[in-house]
């Protein structure tokens, strides 16, 4: 099934609208922490295992949106660059979740080998950011 994806200025016209219920950032709680989608709400879809030293996918991640995020919600997902938002919006879709969309490009958006920007993402295209620990 292919995840619908919003532009960060749509996704940012939404969010002021009141058009999207809110912005799931899907981030390690570090990344989130420096810089983030103002208002935004702070769910890792991902932890370091301590044995491996390696990113997994949080199996517990689902029950933890579902605490904060009723299935009704309108919400935008986003990552750093969108393959783990992208993962969320799957896993959210599975769990009964209908109304969510992947942020085109994440906060940080694409970039090639040497750095050059492919896709903008929030914050590469200037949009408002916000820094510190997620408040929910």
């Amino acid at each position: 099934m292919t995840v619908p994806e919003v532009a960060p200025e749509e996704a940012k016209r939404l969010l002021d609208a009141g058009e999207a219920s809110c912005y799931l950032d899907v981030r390690t709680e570090a990344e989130f922490a420096a810089g983030h989608v103002p208002g935004a709400i702070n769910i890792p879809v991902a932890r370091i295992n301590a044995a491996t030293g390696r990113m997994e996918p949080d199996p517990s991640f689902a029950h933890k949106v579902r605490a904060k995020l009723s299935k009704g919600a309108k919400i935008i997902v986003g990552c750093r660059s969108g393959p783990r938002s992208e993962a969320a919006c799957h896993i959210l879709r599975e769990h009964g979740y209908e109304h969510v969309v992947n942020l085109r490009g994440g906060f940080e958006g694409v970039r090639d080998p040497q750095g050059q920007v492919l896709v903008e993402g929030w914050a590469t295209l200037g949009l408002p950011v916000e820094r510190g620990p997620s408040s929910g």
